[in-house]
């Protein structure tokens, strides 16, 4: 993300830019962009302010900028910031961090 596209997530929700995979093709067949799956793989780029409890205390993130993560195929809201698209979701919905 660019100093430029300036978005700030609210709540718990986190910018997740997705990682594309790399394209393989075999047998010289080439699958469309529309039917390729969606990359499950993303970064995290900006998190939200933080989700309240009921006694209106900030409930930390578990993930951080730069975390690598594993989302759902379906869900979050994608967005699009200087030609480059990134996935809002809630932080419930990621469904873990990939380790290295």
């Amino acid at each position: 993300m660019t100093d430029k596209a300036k978005i700030k997530p609210l709540g718990d929700r986190v910018l997740i830019q997705p990682m594309e995979d790399v394209e393989v093709k075999k047998g010289g067949i080439i699958i469309p962009d529309t039917a390729k799956e969606k990359p499950q793989e993303g970064k995290i780029v900006a998190v939200g302010t933080g989700k309240r409890d009921d006694e209106g205390k900030i409930i930390p993130f578990n993930v951080k900028k730069g975390d690598k993560v594993l989302l759902p195929k379906y869900g979050g809201t994608e967005v699009k910031i200087d030609d480059v698209e990134y996935q809002l979701v809630r932080e419930e919905d990621i469904l873990a961090i990939i380790e290295d």
